[in-house]
C-alpha cells in the first residue's frame, strides 16, 4: 500500500517555515504578512498530521527511514497510533494559539518563528525512532521555549528564562549521557534495533544506568517534583499565548518520550529484570503528586497555580507510565491529550482576564461569571477538567490511570490518584466559588462601563472562541473517552506484548 504522505514532511514543513515569518517582515517589510505565513504553515502541517493519523489510527502505521539507510544506521520516523494523537494535539494546539494571538499578540515575525520552530521540534519527538534525534529535536523544542519565554518585555520573563535555559540544559545533558550509555551498551540507537541488542542484557549495568540517565533528563522537561522550580516562574512570566503553548506540548511530549523509550526501546522487560525501576518511578510520580498539590494550595497568582497543578498531574502520568499496564497506558495517553488541551485554553483564559480586567489571583476573580460569562463558563468548566469531575477529560485520563493502577498492584498510587482529586478540588473550588458565586466587587467596573471596556471586548472576542474550544473539546474528550481508547488501545497492546 503506497504512503498517504512521507513522515519527514510532518517536521520538514514547519521547520523551513520557520524562517519565512521573519523575512517577510525584515526582508519585505510585509509585518502583517508575517502572521498568515505562520498560519498557512500550520494549517500544511494540519493537512499532513490529519493524512498520516489517519492512517496510524486505522491501524497501518506510516515509516520512513531519511537518506535510504538501513534502520539501525539511518534517521527514522514513524507515524502511529501512539504518536498520532499528539501530533493531532500540537496541530490543534498551535492553530489555537495563533487564532488568539492575532489580536492579543504577541505577533511579530520572530515570535511566530520561534512558535513554528517550537512545533517542528515537538513534532521530531513524537515521530522519531532514534534516541539521538530525540535529543536533537528536543533541543530544538528547548531553545524555541527558552526564547518564547524571553519574549515578555520585562526582567522577569529574561530571569525566568534564563532559569530555563540552565535547568534545561542539565536535563538535556543527563539524556545525552544516557544515549553514550546505549550505544556502549547495543551498538545503536534505533529504537527498531535497541530491544535484544544490549550486551549482557537488559538487567546489566549499562542499560538501568542509560534508562535513569535519559528518564531523569525528561523528567525535567516534565517538571516533576523537586526539578520543577523553572515551571511556575516560565509559565508566570512568559506571554498568556506562550503559557498555553508550552503547557500543552513542552512538557506532554516529554512524557510521550519517557513512554515511548520505556515501551519500545528498552520494552517493559527492564521492570521485569530491573524491580528497582518501576518502584522509584512509582515513588516520584506520588511524591510529585502530593508536591505539586499543596504548592497549589499555598499559591494565590492563577498562572503559577496552574503550574503547580501540571507538577501533580505530570505525577500521576508517571505513575501510569511506571505500572505500564494495558489500561494505565491508555490513561497515560488519555491524560496527557487532555491535560494538554485544558491547560492550554486556562492559561489564554487567564491571560485575557488579566489584560482586560487586570485580574490574576484567585481573590480577583470574584464576579467574574458577571463581567463576562462566556469566559466564566469556559474556566468553570477547564477547571472541573484539571479536577476530573466527570463527564470532562480529566475525569476519563484519571480513571484509566487509577485503574491501571489496581491492575498493577499498586493500592499506595492508586490512594495517591484519588487523593490528587480531592486535593486539587481544594484549590480550584475557592476559584469557582469567586467567580460564579460572589457579587462583583464596586471597585470593579463591568464591560462597557468606562473607556477601556472596548479593548476588554476586543481582548474577549480574540480569546473567547479559542478558550470556549478548549472547553468543548475537554467535554468532547471525556464523553468520547472510550473511543478515543479503542483507537489507542490496539497500539498499545502491540508494543507491551
Amino acid at each position: 500500500m503506497t504512503d498517504p504522505a512521507d513522515p519527514a514532511l510532518l517536521v520538514a514543513v514547519p521547520l523551513v517555515a520557520s524562517v519565512l515569518p521573519v523575512a517577510v517582515e525584515v526582508v519585505l517589510s510585509r509585518p502583517r504578512w508575517a502572521w498568515r505565513v505562520a498560519v498557512a504553515a500550520v494549517a500544511g502541517y494540519t493537512g499532513l498530521v490529519v493524512v498520516l493519523s489517519e492512517s496510524a489510527l486505522a491501524g497501518e502505521p506510516v515509516r520512513t527511514v531519511l537518506g535510504g539507510f538501513s534502520v539501525a544506521y539511518g534517521i527514522p520516523l514513524v507515524v502511529d497510533g501512539l504518536s498520532a494523537p499528539f501530533l493531532l494535539l500540537t496541530a490543534a494546539v498551535a492553530l489555537g494559539v495563533l487564532a488568539a494571538v492575532r489580536v492579543d499578540g504577541p505577533r511579530s515575525g520572530p515570535f511566530l518563528s520561534l512558535v513554528l520552530l517550537l512545533v517542528a521540534g515537538v513534532t521530531g519527538v513524537a515521530v522519531t525512532a532514534d534516541v539521538f534525534n530525540l535529543y536533537v529535536f528536543l533541543e530544538i523544542s528547548g531553545l524555541a521555549s527558552y526564547a518564547l519565554v524571553a519574549v515578555a518585555d520585562d526582567g522577569a520573563a529574561a530571569v525566568a528564562a534564563l532559569k530555563y535555559l540552565l535547568v534545561g540544559t542539565v536535563g538535556a545533558s543527563l539524556y545525552l549521557l544516557g544515549v553514550a550509555y546505549v550505544y556502549v551498551a547495543a551498538g545503536t540507537l534505533s529504537v527498531a534495533a535497541l530491544p535484544g541488542a544490549f550486551a549482557g542484557g537488559l538487567d546489566g549495568t549499562l542499560p538501568v544506568a542509560a534508562f535513569a540517565l535519559m528518564t531523569t533528563g525528561l523528567a525535567v522537561k516534565m517538571a516533576l517534583f523537586p526539578i520543577h522550580g523553572w515551571k511556575p516562574d516560565a509559565y508566570a512570566a512568559a506571554p498568556g499565548s506562550v503559557a498555553a503553548l508550552l503547557s500543552a506540548l513542552v512538557s506532554t511530549v516529554a512524557a510521550y518520550a519517557v513512554l515511548r523509550l520505556l515501551l519500545s526501546a528498552f520494552t517493559v522487560d527492564l521492570l521485569r529484570v530491573a524491580p528497582l525501576v518501576r518502584p522509584a518511578l512509582v515513588t516520584a510520580g506520588v511524591v510529585s503528586i502530593g508536591a505539586g498539590s499543596v504548592l497549589a494550595v499555598r499559591t494565590a497568582d492563577v498562572r503559577r497555580l496552574l503550574a503547580y497543578s501540571s507538577v501533580a498531574q505530570f505525577g500521576i502520568v508517571t505513575v501510569g507510565i511506571a505500572l505500564a499496564t494495558p489500561t494505565g497506558v491508555v490513561g497515560v495517553v488519555v491524560q496527557l491529550v487532555g491535560h494538554a488541551v485544558t491547560k492550554a485554553g486556562f492559561y489564554l483564559a487567564a491571560a485575557a482576564l488579566a489584560a482586560g480586567y487586570g485580574v490574576r489571583t484567585v481573590d480577583d476573580y470574584a464576579g467574574l461569571a458577571a463581567r463576562t460569562p462566556v469566559l466564566a463558563g469556559a474556566v468553570g468548566v477547564l477547571a472541573l477538567g484539571l479536577v476530573g469531575i466527570p463527564p470532562t477529560v480529566g475525569f476519563a485520563g484519571k480513571l484509566y490511570v487509577l485503574l491501571g493502577a489496581l491492575e498493577g498492584g499498586a493500592p499506595i498510587a492508586a490512594a495517591a490518584i484519588l487523593a490528587s482529586t480531592l486535593t486539587s478540588l481544594v484549590y480550584f473550588a475557592p476559584l469557582l466559588q469567586r467567580v460564579f458565586a460572589e457579587p462583583v466587587p464596586d471597585a470593579v467596573p463591568r464591560v462597557g462601563v468606562t473607556a477601556d471596556g472596548d479593548r476588554r471586548s476586543k481582548l474577549e472576542r480574540a480569546t473567547v472562541g479559542v478558550v470556549a474550544g478548549a472547553a468543548v473539546l475537554t467535554l468532547a474528550l471525556g464523553l468520547g473517552a472510550a473511543a478515543f481508547a479503542d483507537l489507542v488501545a490496539p497500539t498499545v497492546e502491540g508494543v507491551l506484548g
